[in-house]
């Protein structure tokens, strides 16, 4: 038995059932025990592996593209240069890398990191020493007065939902209880719920739809400061156009596991909504979901591959052409992954997008 999981029977006791969004949000961040606040969840010694950290290529387009969108807003002087948890720093570092020689962009970029997690925070440090990045707690402290340029890379499935089940024309909410000392989850009483109003028309009754008030909530911020002062954002992610069923998930030690069991010790997350980041960043415009492997290869991914192979040889190259085909390939990330993008009315679309 966790020490987290004590705090959450006992609260659960003082207090009922707690929502999935309540759940989440302690098991990954509560100030002592949370699974993001008290360790590195990275690499083959964590949990999971991310794209930056399965090879620099990802990086790299993607500041190549994120360099293009800055040339086609006829590179502002000043601009944020934005991730929403940046891991280790790897990504970012691969983003300044990349664009260092696109004349002007260093001068003109302020590098702005949205981390909660002070473990990560130290690694982040580490990496980007020579850039004197910014941290924040939120995306909302963000500066609003200058362009800005932000990449969410595996951010948005880590914000804490709540699950609705449809019964007739209400909706019931799914909890989290307690029962012989282990969590279960409960239904509540179902209830007419005006967020859900539109989904009575593509679900049916037992069909399960999850919400993410955080998400949208960071998607308005983004998109209000694009919309006002230029800039764009691309959110990579896994998930689809709208939500449908139950995608709340555990990893740990690279394996899927129970997320009501073991709290604190496992990464959770659930499939992103991207309609619901979409219609929130308004009057920000968005491009149409793109699945990675495609947004990559439009940025150029495979020849800057070659390239990287001409130099490689054995085991390394073997790694490298693995690394390129789990990035894009419909099998591996290619699909399963997607991409938006956000960018102002009337701005060129975002490189390797489509409206």
């Amino acid at each position: 038995m966790t020490e987290l999981l004590n705090h959450l029977l006992a609260r659960i006791a003082s207090q009922g059932p707690i929502s999935l969004a309540e759940y989440m949000s302690t098991c990954l961040l509560h100030p002592e025990h949370g699974y993001y606040t008290t360790r590195d969840p990275l690499g083959a010694r964590g949990d999971f592996t991310t794209a930056p950290e399965i090879s620099q290529m990802f990086g790299e387009v993607i500041g190549l593209g994120l360099a293009q969108a800055w040339l086609d807003q006829d590179t502002p002087e000043h601009f944020v240069l934005a991730e929403l948890g940046p891991g280790r720093g790897s990504l970012m570092a691969d983003i300044l890398r990349a664009t260092r020689r696109v004349p002007g962009f260093h001068a003109a970029a302020k590098v702005h990191l949205v981390e909660a997690s002070p473990a990560l925070r130290k690694a982040q440090a580490a990496r980007l020493a020579g850039y004197a990045p910014t941290w924040h707690d939120t995306a909302a402290e963000l500066p609003d007065d200058v362009p800005l340029y932000l990449v969410a890379n595996e951010f948005f499935d880590a914000l804490p939902i709540r699950q609705f089940q449809r019964t007739a024309d209400n909706w019931s909410e799914i909890l989290v209880t307690a029962t012989d000392g282990r969590l279960t989850r409960a239904r509540a009483t179902p209830a007419p719920l005006d967020a859900l109003a539109n989904r009575l028309a593509d679900t049916a009754e037992g069909d399960l739809v999850e919400t993410c008030a955080p998400a949208q909530a960071i998607a308005a911020e983004i998109g209000h400061r694009i919309a006002t002062q230029g800039g764009v954002a691309l959110i990579i992610d896994y998930g689809d156009w709208r939500s449908q069923g139950d995608t709340f998930q555990a990893l740990r030690r690279h394996e899927y596991a129970d997320p009501l069991e073991m709290p604190g010790h496992s990464d959770l997350t659930a499939h992103v909504d991207f309609e619901a980041i979409a219609q929130a960043a308004a009057p920000a415009k968005y491009t149409r979901l793109t699945g990675q492997g495609l947004f990559l290869e439009r940025l150029g991914i495979t020849a800057r591959a070659q390239a990287l192979a001409q130099h490689l040889s054995g085991t390394p190259l073997e790694n490298h052409i693995s690394a390129h085909r789990r990035l894009t390939h419909p099998e591996e990330m290619g699909t399963l992954f997607k991409v938006l993008g956000l960018y102002p009315e009337g701005a060129t679309l975002p490189a390797g997008l489509s409206e």
